[in-house]
C-alpha cells in the first residue's frame, strides 16, 4: 500500500508504524519501514501506547492502533487513514463472522470506509501485494503472531489454506459490500423510524412496535438502551431473549434497563436495590 500510495500520490501521503510493545523485534521492524519511507522521501512516524496492552490481545491491540492513528492523522493534518487490509483478510473474516452466528453489520466485514479510515487494498488478493513487494525489492515483514494457532484468524486462514473449499476472496468482497449496503439502508431506516416511532417522558422512553420488522425493532431497541445505558450493548443472544418476551407482554432486564412488553415496548433505568 505505501508503495502504490506514494507512485499514485507523491508527496501527498505519510506512513505511520504502530509498535504495540508486544514483540521486541517491532521496533527493528519499524524502523525497518523507516528506511524504506526515507529512501521514497516519505515522512515516517513511530507511535507507541502510553501503557501496556492487556486483556484481550488482539482486540485490544487494534483499539489502541487505532486511537494512535487518529490522533496522528489530526497532528499531521491528513484528511484519511488508510489500512492495508486485502481481500483474503476479507474472507477470512466473513467466515469468521458467520461461524460466530454474526447479523447485518457484523457480515458486512471489513468496511471500504468508515469515518476517516479508507481501506483501499481490499480488492487486491494478498498473492498480488506479496508479488509486487518482490518486484520492488521490499520484502514484507513477518509478523510470528500470523502463525499462532492461539488467534481464530490464523486458524481460519490455515483452513484456507489446506482445505479444497469453494470460497473466493474477491467474492466475498461482494457479499461484505452488500451486507454493507444492507447495513446502511438499515441505519437510514433506523433513525427515520425513532422520529415518528419513539416518545420520551419522564418515566423512560416508549417504542410503537406495531407492523415493524424483527430487525427494526432489534435497531430501535439497541439505540434505546444505549440512551439510557451508555457503552452497554446487550450480547446477541440476550437481546433476542427479551424481545421474544417482550412480544409476549413479559418484561426483561438488559444490564441496568428494565425493558416492558406489550403493543408498546417501555424501557426505564432499573430502580436502584436497596440493600
Amino acid at each position: 500500500m505505501l508503495l502504490l500510495a506514494h507512485a499514485a500520490m507523491p508527496s501527498r501521503v505519510e506512513a505511520a508504524t504502530v509498535d504495540h510493545g508486544l514483540r521486541t523485534e517491532a521496533a527493528s521492524e519499524a524502523e525497518y519501514v523507516g528506511q524504506l519511507c526515507a529512501a521514497l522521501g516519505i515522512a515516517h512516524h513511530i507511535v507507541q501506547p502510553s501503557k501496556p496492552i492487556t486483556g484481550s490481545i488482539q482486540a485490544q491491540a487494534r483499539t489502541v492502533r487505532y486511537a494512535l492513528l487518529a490522533d496522528l492523522a489530526d497532528a499531521t493534518d491528513c484528511a484519511w487513514i488508510a489500512t492495508a487490509h486485502h481481500a483474503d483478510d476479507q474472507l477470512e473474516t466473513v467466515l469468521m463472522r458467520v461461524a460466530r452466528g454474526s447479523g447485518v453489520d457484523g457480515l458486512a466485514a471489513v468496511r471500504q470506509r468508515q469515518g476517516k479510515i479508507i481501506r483501499p487494498m481490499l480488492e487486491f488478493r494478498k498473492a498480488e501485494l506479496d508479488a509486487l513487494c518482490a518486484d520492488c525489492n521490499a520484502p514484507p515483514v513477518i509478523d510470528p503472531s500470523n502463525d499462532s494457532d492461539r488467534f481464530d484468524r490464523v486458524l481460519m486462514r490455515k483452513w484456507l489454506a489446506t482445505t479444497q473449499h469453494p470460497f473466493d476472496a474477491v467474492r466475498a468482497l461482494r457479499t461484505a459490500q452488500s451486507f454493507a449496503d444492507a447495513s446502511e439502508a438499515l441505519a437510514w431506516m433506523t433513525d427515520r423510524l425513532y422520529q415518528t416511532h419513539v416518545q420520551h417522558d419522564a418515566g423512560g422512553i416508549t417504542l410503537d412496535t406495531e407492523q415493524l420488522p424483527r430487525e427494526l425493532l432489534r435497531r430501535l431497541s439497541l439505540r434505546i438502551i444505549a440512551e439510557i445505558q451508555p457503552g452497554f450493548v446487550p450480547r446477541g443472544e440476550a437481546l433476542d431473549q427479551a424481545m421474544d418476551a417482550l412480544a409476549n407482554d413479559a418484561q426483561r432486564m438488559l444490564g441496568n434497563v428494565l425493558c416492558e412488553g406489550g403493543a408498546k415496548w417501555r424501557f426505564r433505568a432499573a430502580p436502584e436495590r436497596r440493600n
